[in-house]
């Protein structure tokens, strides 16, 4: 019997119970996510199907039951690992968020969470954590006078529903996370790294060439690049546009018009920043940001 084939879709939404945060839940079959960084938790509960992604130098799988947690800033991908492509729930947890609940939990201030790059497999986290988002999407729906299939799950009030959420990440931490490691390479505290990163991401709508990066840290322009690649794993424009992005996403909440945020992030136009917006979070901007 031939598998169904996952279609592309998705959908972003948002909650007050986990304020700042991203939710979304789709699926996949032919879009392929390019490498790019959330500057969040990103906290995945694989449903159906199966996630090929790279992290941290490495390739990994996550199939339906599995939780590939991504800590926040790191560069990771994401395409289809079996002909049916896959689909999933993700909470992008705010990193103040997860950094105080650990502290509660501890009941003590804590290090920066940060969890292992191998793929949890912990049938019991992923049912806490699909239900919880399952929950949080149907009170959302319910505030949003939007009765969709996930509106039917709603029988309970927010207290049990941010009862439901806490309950889930606070497992997690509890289970899987652990203190930052000191980085293997030192290259990656170079403080030249650090300078160039600087002047890409002062102004967004500067013009800037690999000679400006060079000369700002006495380098050539070829070893200026190989260095800024080794330690970030994105040759200078990439990172850049990564930047872009990730400043795009207050506006695009705050309601600003599209075409405004790509040229306030340095975008040549509007297809431009639309094309490199689906690249990394699956939809148009437009409607992630009518979410």
């Amino acid at each position: 019997m031939t598998a169904t084939r996952f279609r592309d879709s998705a959908r972003y939404w948002r909650t007050p119970l986990l304020p700042g945060a991203d939710l979304l839940t789709a699926e996949y079959h032919d879009h392929a996510f390019t490498p790019h960084w959330h500057d969040a938790y990103t906290i995945p509960v694989i449903e159906d199907g199966a996630e090929s992604f790279r992290y941290l130098g490495s390739e990994y799988v996550a199939e339906a039951g599995s939780v590939p947690v991504i800590n926040p800033g790191e560069l990771h991908t994401g395409s289809r690992a079996v002909d049916e492509g896959w689909r999933y729930r993700v909470m992008y947890a705010p990193i103040e968020f997860m950094h105080g609940l650990a502290a509660d939990v501890a009941g003590r201030a804590q290090p920066l969470p940060w969890f292992g790059a191998d793929v949890i497999r912990d049938l019991d986290l992923a049912h806490r954590l699909s239900r919880a988002h399952r929950l949080l999407e149907a009170d959302a729906d319910q505030r949003g006078g939007f009765r969709g299939i996930a509106a039917d799950e709603a029988g309970m009030d927010s207290l049990a529903v941010e009862g439901a959420l806490l309950d889930a990440l606070s497992t997690l931490l509890v289970r899987y996370a652990r203190t930052r490691p000191e980085p293997l390479r030192p290259i990656a505290n170079d403080p030249r790294v650090e300078t160039m990163k600087e002047r890409l991401a002062t102004d967004m709508t500067a013009p800037m060439r690999v000679a400006d990066l060079a000369d700002a840290v006495g380098l050539s322009p070829f070893h200026a690049t190989r260095l800024f690649t080794q330690a970030t794993g994105l040759p200078p424009h990439a990172w850049r546009t990564q930047v872009r992005l990730q400043r795009a996403l207050g506006p695009l909440r705050a309601g600003a018009l599209v075409a405004d945020v790509a040229a306030a992030t340095g975008f040549t136009d509007q297809s431009h920043f639309t094309r490199h917006f689906r690249r990394v979070f699956g939809v148009p901007p437009g409607r992630w940001q009518s979410s």
